[in-house]
């Protein structure tokens, strides 16, 4: 019986449909199901939805739940993680301060100063998930969604042994949106997708063996609404001549060029981007609403006596872990060291490539070097992720401050002395949650 632990299930739809589609293959279907969260509510909703799968798929499935990580990765095969450090009483700050020195925040999550203080709440409690792993089921696979994935992973990658790899949806998202603007099934479009998360970039697009990029750029030029849809990433495409991944909320973030100016955000920012209108309030505002609302909407899910559909879905890990058991190879995107797998990228940086997994194997496909117009702030972006950890890692408050120095957007609003004054802050705010900076001022 393979065992598949779930930490931070109670991330209810995301637990729900990596269960439902890991139950759909043959060496999946007679799973231990092992669901951990340190809230109890969500953890007992998770379980009752896993256990309504089960029953519904009549699969000789067994369901568990507990509170005790160490207690759940004892013998696990695969390891889900899927966890937030802090309410949005904590986390709104990461947002909050910055804007305040006039750093307009979309998502902030991932990278620039929002995304690296919640890296550095985050690093330490991965790190102790990946130690626990080490002790207790060291040929177990990690299988990370949490962000922000390129520093999380960065640290596991260099402080533990465990094989991991982080996942995102933005790579099979991004070409299946620009393959369907062409009229073409996504699956019959053939890719090269490579640099770092929610910053990789497709290298080779092509159907047929034809380079589908001519095409694509005469559409975005022409066709008013698909330039709309994603109007930052459709500038970048013209300006870059690739296509990068992630939505154009988050990459209006991550570069110099869309919220530097009001006008900017006005003009880049407020279509478009998944997160209209493309403001903190709106992002505090969805995660507020969703906090208050999500018991309502699991109540109904659950007491609803309407069939579920137990159609398998297009979810990675699932695909993944059964590679890893022993079923068929699968190919995805996933986050990994560099070892040489990028040529022109920082040298054990997290990058973003191909990977196959097979039975207890993950091996990442060599890329070569990134178009150099691409690779320049993919570097500077990666060169930052690394010191960040660093900081971490150390507990230098320094270290950070001169990573948030060189973050495009950040640099673009803000003097030296502007920044420090904000690292400062963003220190005094976050100090409880901090204890590995022993000093939190630079």
């Amino acid at each position: 019986m393979p065992k598949i632990v779930f930490i931070g299930a109670g991330s209810f739809g995301f637990t729900r449909g990596l269960v439902r589609d890991l139950l759909t293959f043959p060496l999946l279907k007679g799973a231990e199901i092992a669901l951990v969260d340190i809230n109890k509510p969500r953890l007992n909703f998770a379980k009752r939805a896993c256990e309504k799968i089960v029953a519904q798929g009549n699969y000789p499935a067994k369901v568990t739940a507990t509170t005790d990580r160490c207690e759940a990765l004892k013998g696990a095969d695969a390891v889900m993680v899927t966890i937030l450090c802090g309410s949005t009483s904590v986390w709104q700050h990461d947002i909050l301060i910055p804007m305040k020195y006039g750093i307009d925040t979309n998502v902030g999550d991932t990278r620039g100063p929002s995304g690296i203080f919640r890296a550095l709440r985050t690093i330490p409690t991965m790190l102790e998930i990946a130690r626990d792993m080490e002790k207790w089921c060291p040929n177990a696979i990690m299988l990370n969604y949490t962000n922000p994935m390129a520093m999380l992973c960065h640290a596991m990658h260099r402080e533990t042994s465990i094989t991991l790899t982080g996942l995102c949806h933005s790579v099979q998202g991004t070409s299946a949106m620009m393959a369907e603007w062409l009229g073409l099934k996504p699956e019959n479009v053939d890719y090269v997708c490579a640099g770092i998360n929610h910053m990789a970039w497709f290298v080779k697009f092509e159907h047929k063996k034809k380079d589908l990029y001519p095409r694509l750029r005469k559409l975005v030029e022409k066709d008013e609404d698909i330039y709309n849809h994603e109007q930052v990433r459709n500038e970048m495409f013209l300006a870059l001549d690739y296509y990068v991944t992630e939505s154009s909320g988050h990459n209006s973030e991550y570069n110099w060029w869309f919220r530097k100016r009001p006008d900017l955000i006005e003009k880049y920012c407020t279509t478009g981007t998944g997160w209209n209108p493309g403001h903190y309030a709106y992002v505090l505002d969805s995660y507020q609403s969703r906090e208050k609302d999500w018991k309502k909407s699991v109540n109904e899910w659950l007491s609803a006596d309407n069939p579920i559909s137990l159609e398998r879905g297009h979810e990675y890990a699932a695909y993944i872990t059964n590679a890893w058991l022993g079923g068929e190879p699968y190919k995805f995107n996933g986050n990994v060291s560099n070892d040489g797998l990028i040529d022109n990228l920082p040298q054990d940086a997290c990058v973003e490539v191909p990977v196959l997994a097979t039975r207890n194997r993950l091996e990442p496909i060599h890329v070569g070097a990134l178009p150099p117009q691409c690779a320049m702030l993919t570097g500077l972006n990666a060169q930052i992720e690394m010191m960040v950890v660093e900081g971490c890692l150390t507990g230098d408050p320094r270290l950070i401050y001169q990573a948030i120095t060189h973050d495009p957007l950040t640099a673009a609003k803000l003097s030296l002395a502007e920044i420090r004054q904000m690292v400062n802050e963003m220190f005094r705010k976050n100090r409880r949650h901090l204890p590995q900076f022993k000093k939190a001022s630079i």
